[in-house]
């Protein structure tokens, strides 16, 4: 698949199916495997691992979840992703989450091969990250759900909400080089969410020998495949995005290098956008103050 780019599938209010998957084959890599599920309200998935990690985050609705069989747990709510912090279950290989949705669902099986032996865990809303990054109209939160710390694998996973009119993944930086502690090597998707169904951004994908520069225009429900290279996004005026990043590679590390025409950037921001956070944090109640 050389394309970058995938628009997902449309399906019937209501309706369960996939709305979006795309295999490591198919990406041209090896580790990650995403796919994006609607579960109709009534009805259960059953999410497994084999020969691979799993983390479902919720996207939209809720119910409840099973870990192997064992006690249903609460799954959400989230109105959708705009309206509250995430809620996403673990699930390392040899071990599956039964999800019974309670209104119509939305979830993301974020996947990436492995054969650890490890323990399946329940990420709830208070369990994840919060850092504002950047500062003027380079400001973004980051809410980390699977950070370099957590007990997993390879799977790496956070979401990273941008007002309107502001750059993420910015100064723009690659991870494809296998130099660590300096850089590491990382397969990398972008799955956005826009406030509005209006909205639009533009992601640009360039090398650092000049050898591809392409900017794509993404939309609500995109999925942009990162295979190397720097990987800036800005969003449109007026129109709030969301993206999931989901990395994996050899390291649990996020370390990556600026492109050296933009690294000085990072180290004069002016203020944060006082409409950061996007979304509040648990035990708060206002978003856009701190």
């Amino acid at each position: 698949m050389k394309n970058s780019l995938l628009k997902s599938r449309q399906l019937a209010p209501g309706d369960s199916g996939v709305l979006l998957d795309v295999t490591p084959r198919q990406a041209g890599w090896s580790l990650i495997r995403f796919t994006v599920r609607r579960i109709a309200a009534g009805t259960t998935q059953i999410v497994r691992a084999r020969g691979e990690e799993c983390c479902v985050v919720l996207l939209r609705g809720g119910g409840e979840v099973s870990i192997d069989g064992g006690t249903s747990q609460p799954f959400g709510p989230r109105q959708d992703v705009f309206a509250s912090y995430p809620h996403a279950v673990y699930v390392p290989d040899g071990h599956a989450v039964s999800v019974r949705a309670l209104q119509t669902t939305e979830i993301a099986e974020c996947r990436a091969r492995s054969d650890k032996r490890l323990d399946p865990t329940m990420v709830r809303p208070e369990d994840c990250g919060y850092e504002i990054r950047g500062g003027g109209n380079a400001t973004r939160q980051i809410i980390d759900i699977l950070p370099p710390g957590f007990a997993a694998d390879r799977l790496l996973i956070c979401e990273v909400f941008t007002p309107g009119g502001n750059w993420s993944s910015y100064p723009p930086h690659k991870h494809d080089v296998d130099n660590p502690p300096e850089e590491v090597d990382l397969e990398e998707t972008y799955y956005y969410r826009m406030r509005s169904p209006d909205a639009y951004g533009f992601q640009r994908l360039y090398t650092a020998d000049g050898s591809r520069d392409t900017t794509l225009k993404v939309e609500d429900g995109d999925l942009v495949l990162i295979r190397d290279g720097y990987h800036p996004f800005v969003t449109a005026y007026g129109y709030d995005a969301y993206y999931l990043n989901v990395l994996a590679g050899t390291h649990r590390s996020m370390a990556a290098s600026d492109d050296p025409r933009y690294a000085a950037l990072r180290r004069s921001w002016p203020p944060p956008d006082p409409r950061t956070p996007v979304v509040p944090r648990p035990g708060t109640t206002q978003a856009g103050q701190d």
